[in-house]
């Protein structure tokens, strides 16, 4: 059974999840100016790695996920690729929990203690791998069908306050964004997201257009939330939040709404997005490790082991500066996940098939 509307959901809900909390904070930082082209270069390599992935994952329309494409492949291409995309993934989840549980102290439950959103956050997100992948996907259609209308009113009342003039000039020839490591940061909203294409296709069977058609209803959301902070702000105020999406939204002023802050519902939304994204998350470690380390233990076990460890790694980070240089840290390894995990299972892809012709 086709059940390609899971993966658009779900692949527009994580998206939008990543994007709109520390996306703008970190394309705003690399230029001064010219916001799009940075954002543009993004999308096009965003789509470059997912039409590569998608185009790998065809040579192997009989191998059930990428761990097996590595394994099968041997012991030395497995290593190669199945560790650091386990390294990239359990990162990714100790940057998330620790990140967006530092935004929920901010703006929420300020005299909460930090550890004890990060239990809440684990626990659900822990719940949700347990109950396994298509448990995810069913939850992530409900959030979309009941949420995300939200979020597209918002974006599109954001528009309220802009000043069309900050949005000059358009171009520029200055590319040095090239040489700011918050650029480099930004690629955070698609590294990786894109990879669970690869460990889902036996249990959530999709047809790669409908990929596609999501990856392109992302591109609104990448330029909207850099755009609009900048429109309202501008670029030398903007520049000075490390949240800008979000203070857009507080400006917002509708008399007729029935609530005084529309804030509330719009980082509810973003926080319940994450929570998927971040049991997503969860789910392909624990793949990775009863398939590869630990075939003998029971998901349920690992689940809770990974999210054990997550927590406590958590807890070792003191500060939101360490948050951000962990992101930076974290750049060589995403950076290998998002382009060599694509081109290798086209090289894989392309060598199986030739071997497949000799014999």
């Amino acid at each position: 059974m086709d059940k390609s509307l899971y993966v658009v959901f779900m692949y527009i809900v994580s998206h939008a999840g990543l994007i709109l909390f520390l996306y703008p904070e970190n394309i705003i930082a690399s230029t001064t100016q010219g916001h799009w082209v940075p954002i543009v270069i993004e999308v096009f390599v965003h789509f470059f790695i997912l039409t590569v992935f998608l185009k790998g994952l065809n040579y192997f329309p009989k191998q059930n996920d990428l761990i097996t494409i590595y394994t099968s492949a041997g012991k030395i291409i497995a290593f190669l690729f199945l560790v650091p995309i386990f390294l990239y993934f359990l990162t990714s989840n100790i940057i998330t929990v620790r990140g967006y549980s530092e935004i929920i102290t901010i703006v929420f439950l300020s005299n909460t203690p930090l550890w004890a959103i990060m239990v809440v956050l684990l626990a659900i997100s822990s719940y949700l791998a347990i109950k396994g992948v298509e448990a995810i996907f069913r939850t992530g259609v409900l959030i979309f069908i009941l949420l995300f209308p939200l979020i597209i009113f918002i974006l599109v009342i954001s528009f309220q306050n802009v000043d069309w003039h900050y949005v000059y000039p358009l171009w520029v020839e200055d590319f040095s964004f090239f040489s700011q490591s918050s650029y480099y940061k930004s690629y955070f909203a698609i590294g990786g997201v894109f990879l669970f294409l690869g460990f889902i296709r036996a249990s959530i069977p999709y047809k790669n257009k409908y990929v596609l058609i999501a990856a392109t209803a992302v591109i609104p959301i990448f330029l909207l939330s850099v755009y609009i902070p900048i429109l309202v702000f501008g670029q030398a105020t903007a520049s000075t939040f490390l949240y800008p999406f979000v203070l857009a939204v507080d400006s917002i002023n509708l008399t007729w709404f029935m609530f005084d802050r529309m804030t509330m519902f719009f980082l509810l939304s973003i926080i319940i997005f994450i929570l998927l994204f971040i049991s997503l998350v969860l789910w392909m470690i624990v793949r990775v490790l009863s398939k590869c380390i630990a075939p003998s233990i029971k998901p349920f076990y690992l689940v809770v082991a990974v999210s054990l460890l997550i927590f406590i790694i958590c807890l070792f980070i003191p500060s939101w500066k360490d948050v951000e240089q962990l992101f930076l840290w974290n750049t060589i390894l995403r950076f290998y996940v998002i382009l060599g995990v694509p081109i290798s299972v086209v090289i894989l892809g392309i060598k199986s098939r030739l071997e497949g012709d000799i014999k």
